[in-house]
């Protein structure tokens, strides 16, 4: 890396808003989210065919799950006032 590039990046990630695997569930969250907003759709794509459908109604109940214990986890790491 240049010397121009090592300044301009030296201090990035000093500053954190909340411990790094807080972040990672708020992110997976959000990526968890937009991949369920989207099922719905895929689900109406797949018209047709019995097979993708039922995968992508699958895909749409684990996501389901897997939000809802993304959100306890979340909920448990605010009550124990880790953020």
């Amino acid at each position: 890396m240049t010397m121009i590039a090592e300044q301009q990046m030296e201090h990035i990630g000093e500053t954190k808003g909340c411990a790094d695997h807080d972040h990672d569930m708020i992110h997976e969250l959000s990526k968890r989210l937009d991949a369920l907003w989207r099922c719905d759709q895929y689900i109406a794509n797949a018209e047709g065919h019995a097979d993708l459908r039922r995968f992508w109604k699958e895909i749409k109940t684990q996501e389901e799950a897997n939000i809802s214990r993304l959100k306890k986890l979340l909920s448990k790491h605010i009550q124990n006032n880790c953020f």
